[in-house]
Parts: C-alpha cells; structure tokens; sequence
C-alpha cells in the first residue's frame, strides 16, 4: 500500500484563487469537493489555499499528504444506492497563521486571489474586543479576515477589482450579514479609516450562504476497505452523504465568476436565502425533531427503521407533506423533490442515526423548528395539524422518564429548569395539568400557547392516547399518507 501525495498520485497546479478558513471533514468533503467539480466540468481552473482558523489542527497532517485525500460519497440518489470514492486534489497548500503570519499575510499579494470560504463553527463569526490589529495574527475569524483585506487593500493602493468575493459557511442565519458587520465592528474599533470601509463595502461582497450535506467524517468503520479498493494510505479521508446544497444568496454575476451551477451541482444563487432556510429547517428538522419521540416511544431506534416501519414512515410523510409543506411559500413542485430528497436522506443505508440524538433539547427545537409551521398551518387550514400536536405530546410523555415497553430507560435531556418543570407537573398526575403547564410555559415558547385555540385539549388527548393505548396505537389515527 502506498503513502498518499505527489509522488504517488497525480496532482495538477491550478491557480490559487481561493483562501478557506478551515481544514475540518465538512469543508473538504463539501466546498472543495465542489471546487474539485467546477475544476472537472468547466473552466473554473482554480486551487484553494488552506488556512487554519485556530492555534491547533491538522494543516501538518493535510500537507504530509501534499494536501491529498479522499472523498467517500454515501446514500441513496433516486431511490439507487451510492458508494462512491473520488480523490480530491485542490487544495494547494495549507498554513498556520500562528506560526507563519508573513505567509499568511501575503495571500493577499497575490493579484489572482477572488474567494474566501470559511467554517469556523457558529461561535466563530463574532467580535472580540480583546483582539488587536497587531496581533499576529488576531484570534477571531473576522478579526484575521479584516487583516488580510486591509492588507490587500494596501498593497493594491484600494484598486476595486481586486475585492473578494466572500462565502461563510458557518450554520447560523444570514451568516454573510452577520460577517460583514463584524469586519465592520473591527474596521472602525482599529480605527483603519473610512477609505478601507468604503473599498469594503462597496469592492468586497459578502454573502450569506445556506449549506447541508450530512458529513460523518473519518470512515473508521470502511477505512480498511477504501485504503485497498484505492491503495493508498490515506490518514484524512472523509465521508459525507451523497445529497449536498448551497444556497448563496447573491448576484448572478457572482454565479459567472464562480460556476458551480454549471457543472451540475446543486448550488442555487438566489436573491433571498431566507425562504430556503425556512424550507431546511421545517422539512427536515422539523420532521427530525417529532419523529424521534414518536419513533422512541414505538420503540424505533434509528431515523432509516422509523421510516420504513409501516405505521410510523406513515406518520412522518404525513407530517412532511400534508402539514408542514402546506406552511410554506416555495413553488409546490420544489418543495416535493425536496421532502422527497430529505426521506432519501433519512433512509440512507450507510448512516445509523439514532432517534435519541436527535431528542436532545427537545423543546427549544419544537418551537423553531415546528412551532411556527403548527400556527401557519391553523392560520390556513382552520384547524390544528394534528401529526405536531401528537409529536409535542410524545416530547412532553418522553421527558416522563420512565421506561419504554422493552424495558428501555428513557431519560430526557434538557435544561434543567426544564426538566424540573416536567418532573413537578408529571408528579400531579393529571393530563390536564401536565398539558396545560408546559403549553404555559413562557420561559420555553416566549409565550402562553394555551391561548392557541383547541391546542390544550388536543395535546390533552393524546397524553392520554399515548398513556392508555401506547404511541403505535395512538399514533395510527393521525395519519393519512400510504408509505412507498
């Protein structure tokens, strides 16, 4: 078996046009297996410069490979099961900013240079006050961004066509908005004039990005089978999913300069990202966050055996497509192949994706991720959608504790003041009492959700169904699609 890098692999020398803030499994396994398409498929002909975005990592580990790795692609892609190893070559070099600031620095020298892409976890985009403009380099992402472009903008006496064009990958809504004001933040607490600010402004574009591709990381289960189908010794390869999307709310120029969209990926420049935030997080988490507590309570354990199990893969399409679809906004059309990517994402053979994981702090995920969708759908319906009412009360019998039907402790895992809250109201043993008590529950919703017309009696109900019937039972009546 060989040692992967150069030597032993063919590597082409492509232009460094793009500076990544981070070396983690997402970004290689994501946005440089992207870049590695757009390289493949048109005339994009770029390379990526690594930056590592904290004191420790893995920049030696990626460059003892010459940057090297390998991409394992995994799941299911119209209704075909997929398994597929690609050897990703773009990146061109990768640096610690920590221990070689002057190379980090000249990055900005290099007249080719367009793209910054980072992913520095959500905490990473935010401003430091401790950070100066002397360090080197300054602790923060936007803190090392801003220094990196004031320095461009020096070196090139504040010429507009050498702006970046900015993509954050970080999970947070309107990432690119909210980078921008911090590079502002420090822009104006350094004092580095209103010159710099305006080149900023108005040469640089900053734009917020929606990313989703599921990526496990380091194959330790299939290493041993990829090191022999490829004969290399790969120490950083990384799997990931087969679905992906970026969502990049920008101009369509930008889609020219950077053409992921032509070579058939699926990456969208939009006008709004909002609308497809909306779309992730209520068809996918949404579903997540109300089939874990039913499946649990059925004593399903995994998201794929919830939804190919008869009863229980009916609830979720109904869930799916005749409630939180229905709260949408998108063209009809779209939202369908969406729900139905996502149940192939569910279902993915690969992937063991326990119910139980998915339950921590299940309440705050109720109230962003269904709550909304539950208020829009009485708004248009007249009526309450009867699969999230069931799937609150299943969150609320969880946090019970208890034991399943097999004998399984189930032990919820929230806020203690929410669990306290919980245990006190389950100790009344009233249904009534319990229903009304969390729908009160300010601290929680930011609101009293008694004051929802029928949503007290309905959660009320199914406490009750699921107490004296058991969830399969009580789960049977609320749903109405047939599983494919």
């Amino acid at each position: 078996m060989r040692e992967l890098n150069r030597e032993t692999a063919v590597k082409k020398v492509r232009p460094e046009r793009i500076i990544q803030f981070g070396e983690g499994n997402f970004l290689r396994a994501f946005a440089d297996w992207i870049v590695y398409n757009m390289n493949e498929k048109t005339d994009f002909d770029s390379s990526v410069v690594v930056v590592q975005p904290i004191e420790k990592g893995m920049i030696e580990m990626l460059n003892g490979q010459d940057c090297l790795y390998h991409v394992n692609l995994q799941g299911l892609a119209d209704g075909k099961v997929v398994n597929t190893l690609t050897l990703i070559d773009v990146i061109s070099r990768a640096l610690n900013p920590y221990t070689d600031y002057d190379a980090f620095l000249k990055l900005a020298e290099q007249p080719e240079m367009r793209f910054v892409i980072s992913n520095t976890t959500e905490a990473g985009i935010a401003f430091d006050p401790s950070c100066k403009r002397t360090d080197a380099p300054a602790s923060s992402y936007p803190g090392k961004l801003t220094q990196l472009l004031y320095h461009r903008f020096k070196t090139f006496n504040g010429d507009r066509t050498k702006g970046f064009i900015v993509f954050p990958c970080e999970l947070i809504f309107l990432n690119g908005h909210k980078l921008k004001e911090t590079v502002c933040q420090y822009i104006d607490y350094w004092e580095l004039g209103e010159a710099f600010k305006t080149w900023f402004t108005e040469a640089c574009g900053v734009y917020a990005t929606l990313v989703d591709r599921i990526v496990p990381g380091f194959p330790r289960k299939d290493i041993a089978e990829i090191r022999k189908k490829t004969d290399y010794n790969d120490q950083l390869a990384v799997q990931g999913e087969i679905f992906h999307l970026w969502v990049i709310e920008a101009p369509r120029e930008v889609a020219t300069e950077f053409p992921a969209d032509q070579a058939g990926l699926n990456v969208l420049f939009v006008p709004s990202e909002a609308p497809y935030h909306e779309r992730k997080v209520t068809l996918l988490n949404g579903p997540h966050t109300v089939l874990s507590p039913v499946a649990y309570l059925a004593g399903i354990d995994t998201v794929r055996d919830a939804c190919r199990h008869e009863v229980i893969g009916n609830y979720i399409r109904t869930v799916m497509f005749e409630e939180l679809m229905e709260t949408l906004n998108l063209p009809e059309e779209e939202l369908e192949r969406f729900a139905n990517d996502v149940l192939e994402r569910f279902n993915n053979p690969f992937v063991d994706h326990r119910v139980t994981s998915i339950m921590l702090n299940s309440f705050p995920k109720y109230k962003t991720r269904d709550l909304p969708g539950l208020k829009t759908y009485l708004e248009r319906r007249g009526e309450l959608p009867k699969g999230l009412v069931l799937g609150l009360a299943a969150i609320i019998t969880c946090y019970k504790g208890g034991k399943r039907a097999d004998g399984t402790e189930i032990v919820p895992d929230d806020a203690p003041e929410i669990t306290e809250l919980l245990k006190t109201l389950w100790a009344t043993g009233s249904a009534q009492e319990v229903a009304e008590g969390v729908l009160a529950a300010t601290f929680v919703w930011g609101e009293d959700l008694n004051k929802i017309p029928g949503l007290t009696a309905l959660v009320k109900k199914y406490l009750d169904d699921i107490r004296e019937k058991g969830m399969m039972e009580a789960v049977k009546p609320v749903c109405s699609q047939t599983l494919n």
